[in-house]
Parts: C-alpha cells; sequence; structure tokens
C-alpha cells in the first residue's frame, strides 16, 4: 500500500477506476474456468479475488490471461494454495481514506460508472464442474496441472 500512498487522490480515485474497468473486462466464463481449476473452486467472491489476483501479476500477465486464460499455467507458483488477493481490491479505498480521511466512492460518480460491480455483463457458461472434460476444453494446461 505504500506505494500508492505515493499517488495523489485523484490518481488514487483512477487506480480504482482502471482496477474496477480490468474487473469488468475479465468477467467471463473462460476466466471463471481458469480460477475454479487454479483455486479447487470457485464462489463468485472467489471469482472476484481470483481475478484481482491476475491484473496485480501486471499487465502483460492481464492481458494473456484475457486472451487465453490457460496462459496463467505461467503463473503458477509451487506450493501456492490459492491464486487470490482480495486485498488488492481495497487498496486504493483504504489509501485515499488514509491519505484524504474521506471515502473515495464519494467522488465516482455511479450513475456513470458502468465498469462498476453489480453492472458486469451476463454471460452463460461454457463449461460444467460436474464435467471435467467441458473444463478441460478451455484450459487443457492448467487442468492437467491441478487435476
Amino acid at each position: 500500500m505504500s506505494e500508492i500512498e505515493k499517488l495523489t487522490p485523484k490518481e488514487m480515485i483512477g487506480f480504482r477506476l482502471r482496477t474496477d474497468y480490468l474487473l469488468y473486462h475479465t468477467y467471463n466464463s473462460e476466466m471463471w474456468c481458469a480460477g475454479y481449476i487454479m483455486n479447487g473452486g470457485c464462489s463468485d467472491d472467489g471469482f472476484e479475488y481470483f481475478r484481482c489476483w491476475v491484473i496485480s501479476r501486471g499487465k502483460d500477465t492481464y492481458c494473456n490471461a484475457k486472451a487465453n486464460p490457460d496462459f496463467l499455467i505461467s503463473e503458477v507458483v509451487q506450493g501456492a494454495e490459492f491464486y487470490d488477493f482480495e486485498s488488492f481490491w481495497y487498496v486504493a479505498l483504504e489509501a485515499f481514506k488514509h491519505r484524504t480521511g474521506k471515502d473515495l466512492y464519494d467522488y465516482i460518480d455511479n450513475e456513470n460508472f458502468k465498469t462498476k460491480e453489480g453492472s458486469y455483463p451476463q454471460f452463460e457458461f461454457t463449461w460444467q464442474e460436474e464435467r471435467p472434460e467441458s473444463m478441460k476444453k478451455i484450459c487443457p494446461k492448467l487442468f492437467a496441472k491441478f487435476n
């Protein structure tokens, strides 16, 4: 959090909006499949925290995983229990509060904020947990590693 506290309050708001934008654009069945495989299951909240972890890995990882979630095989760490990073989602909120004493959300125009949680696109799952072969088809490398 020390790095984000070096930002101006306006930049902190931008960081949070960008994080939500990136989360929005990875809200899909294929990314959820990768999260499910890598974490041995994936609830709604777990999927949010998984995507925070993906974002935290950097631009190249994010872009490659967005194009093909099976790319995340390159981010597997020996001995890692879970692939999630819940606190990443809150870092800008906490830094803003610490720096200004105010709530960052008071400075976001929710009427025009289209990529927020709760506005995610609808999709149909392209895989089923009870049909492992459907997950293997989407993320064959991850499936081989974790199953």
